[in-house]
């Protein structure tokens, strides 16, 4: 879409921007001096010379003035009135028709369609202007498409560290963009162990991301991923690790009470902990989990064994 650039000052004089129709102030008189229109006397009142007529400012606003492109009211004779090749605006109704952005005393564009933008909206919209500096990309010079929009090569930047991506590998957020390592820095998942970026992969344990390398048993540093482990006081191990150096051992059979496969409720009594199946009484093994019991040196008695010992 063909659009041509602009940047005007306000005048007094006529001109593409300009100040409304100039009132005067008459002084008193004894000849008539009447508005062209309405024939009202206009000693001592104000006026406008509208070609080379005089007129009231009531009747001006009625029959003579311009009417705003934009909000297509009046302009009347108080109002300062802008202009661009034949259309009308009130100074506050030239705005940027996508930002909205003033534009009385800045650059613009006046496109085909009859649209004012700024500078910065206008490069937006055609696609052979920079979208980071609004100039125009020279055919031939170094640049990046990227959907349909281009870039100087030096002004596609990364939205963190400023620097100029060129031929690197980018991602997006929103509307902006980021080098892979700011990328990462920003947005990526922290490994809860390290506190470094997680780039690709890792594992989530108690709702915290790790690394998978990072992920390992607290005694033998074996990766736990993909493999059985257990936790203890917020620390991970590998089942060995846990059976050998954590693990309490049964008061009963001596092995470690790891809480894996058969039988993984627990009896604890006074400081000591037995595999649920290994809670049965010395002389007639019945089960003693969950019914009374006796415990004698070092074995324990179903009530009715007791009572014979």
């Amino acid at each position: 879409m063909g659009s041509s650039s602009f940047h005007l000052q306000c005048s007094e004089n006529h001109g593409d921007f300009r100040k409304g129709p100039k009132s005067y102030l008459t002084s008193t008189m004894t000849d008539r001096f009447d508005c062209y229109y309405c024939r009202d006397n206009l000693h001592g009142k104000k006026y406008v010379k509208k070609d080379e007529k005089h007129v009231c400012t009531k009747c001006f606003d009625k029959l003579c003035a311009n009417t705003c492109a934009e909000c297509k009211r009046p302009i009347g004779a108080d109002s300062k009135e802008l202009h661009h090749k034949n259309r009308y605006w009130h100074e506050d109704c030239f705005r940027c028709a996508k930002c909205y952005k003033p534009l009385a005393a800045e650059p613009f564009s006046a496109r085909d369609d009859g649209k004012i933008m700024c500078g910065k909206c206008g490069a937006r919209e055609d696609g052979n202007r920079c979208q980071g500096c609004y100039k125009v990309v020279m055919p031939g010079s170094q640049s990046v498409d990227y959907k349909n929009k281009v870039w100087h090569e030096e002004c596609f930047k990364c939205f963190e560290c400023n620097q100029p991506i060129r031929t690197q590998s980018f991602l997006t957020k929103g509307d902006d963009f980021y080098c892979v390592p700011c990328h990462d820095k920003k947005f990526s998942k922290k490994c809860f162990c390290c506190k470094q970026a997680i780039t690709s992969g890792g594992i989530s344990y108690q709702d915290q991301p790790w690394h998978s390398e990072c992920f390992v048993c607290n005694s033998c540093r074996k990766p736990l991923a993909g493999a059985r482990f257990t936790s203890h006081e917020n620390q991970v191990y590998c089942v060995d690790c846990f059976k050998t150096d954590v693990a309490k051992k049964c008061h009963g059979c001596k092995n470690p009470i790891t809480g894996f496969g058969h039988g993984t409720n627990v009896v604890n009594y006074e400081g000591y902990s037995w595999h649920e199946y290994c809670f049965n009484c010395k002389k007639c093994s019945l089960s003693l989990a969950n019914k009374r019991f006796v415990i004698n040196g070092d074995h324990i008695y179903c009530p009715d064994c007791a009572k014979k010992l």
